[in-house]
């Protein structure tokens, strides 16, 4: 069952301590889509300028990727991002941000796309992903992300997007900062409460949290011994997570839950590299590899 992936799509300056990385592939639904195509079909939905380098269209058609919901504007520029990390990877500042075609971006879900059932909103503007909900008919599961910049602007419509969505999907930060509540239980109980079925938060390198209404599941993220850039690491966890979903067919907590360890499993492969050079030499086998010794791990 394919999967549907809205988002951004663009181009990164990446600065981190252990280089740079130029020119490079970015954006939330980039990571999402590619992390996702390690299991199913994914109809990407986003826009780009005819500056985007058609090493990427290749890159994402042989990810598993159905680019016929990919705008190209002519004479356009592409949405570019540059980025610089602190050493302790737990923070970073944005030197640049050139919103170009990504500034105009109003969705638009082809035909051939509107019966997608699994949908995952990646992390745009929350009106954005609403009017995604308008264009989409009776999808069988339905994932959303966001940041603290929506929660900050449009709060409101943050919640009216999680009452409309089966699992909504924050950081640490921003589930403080949307419920208001410094603990993580009831943070998640919060974001419940406000109508989400089934709530995640990220914890980065501590792993991730799933809250439904019967109970909470930790999985740990991956340990590795170096982390060389950590863009797009939340965006792989969700794209494997809903990915593992679409090609399983199923929506229920088991399920989720195995999605979730696949999810750490992708995003700790792709941080070992800038950009999604990782994930573009990453086979399913190792995928599985991880996914097995992640069980070895946590099994007691």
């Amino acid at each position: 069952m394919p999967l549907l992936i809205v988002g951004s799509v663009g181009i990164d300056d990446i600065i981190t301590e252990h280089g740079e990385a130029r020119g490079v592939l970015g954006g939330s639904s980039s990571y999402a889509s590619i992390s996702a195509g390690f299991f199913d079909r994914v109809n990407l939905v986003g826009i780009v300028g005819d500056d985007f380098p058609r090493e990427y269209l290749d890159l994402y058609k042989k990810k598993n990727i159905d680019l016929s919901g990919l705008e190209i504007i002519p004479g356009g520029k592409t949405f570019r991002w540059t980025g610089k990390y602190h050493e302790n990877f737990n923070s970073r500042d944005t030197l640049e941000i050139h919103l170009n075609v990504f500034e105009t971006f109003r969705p638009k879900i082809p035909a051939a796309y509107s019966k997608t059932p699994y949908v995952l909103l990646s992390n745009i503007d929350p009106d954005l992903q609403l009017s995604v909900l308008e264009q989409v008919k009776s999808p069988r599961f339905i994932a959303a992300d966001t940041m603290d910049l929506w929660i900050n602007l449009k709060k409101n419509k943050v919640k009216e997007l999680i009452s409309r969505v089966d699992l909504i999907v924050m950081n640490e930060e921003e589930a403080v900062k949307y419920t208001g509540e410094s603990n993580l239980v009831r943070a998640g109980r919060t974001l419940l409460n406000d109508g989400a079925a089934f709530a995640v938060i990220k914890k980065g390198s501590h792993g991730a949290i799933l809250f439904s209404g019967k109970s909470m599941f930790q999985a740990p993220a991956y340990p590795l011994d170096k982390v060389v850039d950590p863009t797009g690491a939340g965006d792989c966890f969700i794209g494997g997570l809903m990915g593992y979903l679409a090609k399983s067919g199923k929506t229920d907590l088991a399920s989720i839950r195995k999605g979730i360890v696949y999810g750490s499993v992708i995003a700790a492969s792709n941080v070992e590299d800038f950009s999604l050079n990782r994930l573009k030499t990453l086979t399913r086998k190792s995928v599985e590899k991880r996914y097995r010794e992640m069980r070895e791990m946590t099994k007691f």
